[in-house]
């Protein structure tokens, strides 16, 4: 995210191209929430901003934000809504993202578009996501008829 810069974000076709690890390219859409706030933000923008080569995210000194920098942010964020800076990490958001998108939308949700939004190479890597929980046991067992 730190990476973004102007020319990976398509507002047209709603997309973001993300580069991975040795610069593996992949196309991702933009959530419908998140486009009005792309579009607010980058009008907010000086024209030098918003070259297809700048950065998408700055710092308070409009400089590229750096993974420090976020991270930062984030822990003040975690504090504001009285949550323990502690307890969590920018990693955390990764692992939730991908739990909750299996866990909520078994039904529409291919482990495979998993793989791919999260980048991984492999698809046992992703299978860490399909871990069952204790609900989900309980369902099991109750449902099984002697």
């Amino acid at each position: 995210m730190v990476g973004l810069i102007w020319e990976q974000i398509n507002l047209d076709s709603k997309t973001v191209t993300i580069y991975g690890k040795g610069k593996k390219e992949r196309l991702v859409p933009l959530h419908p929430i998140t486009i009005p706030l792309f579009e607010k933000y980058h009008m907010s923008r000086l024209e030098h901003q918003i070259h297809p080569s700048q950065p998408v995210f700055l710092n308070k000194n409009g400089n590229a934000l750096d993974p420090r920098g976020l991270h930062k942010i984030f822990k003040e964020i975690l504090e504001k809504a009285g949550l323990p800076p502690q307890r969590f990490s920018l990693h955390h958001l990764r692992h939730t993202f991908a739990t909750l998108l299996l866990q909520e939308n078994k039904e529409n949700v291919d482990l495979r578009i998993v793989q791919e939004l999260l980048g991984h190479e492999s698809l046992a890597t992703t299978q860490m996501y399909t871990h069952v929980d204790f609900e989900q046991k309980k369902k099991a067992i109750d449902s099984f008829v002697l």
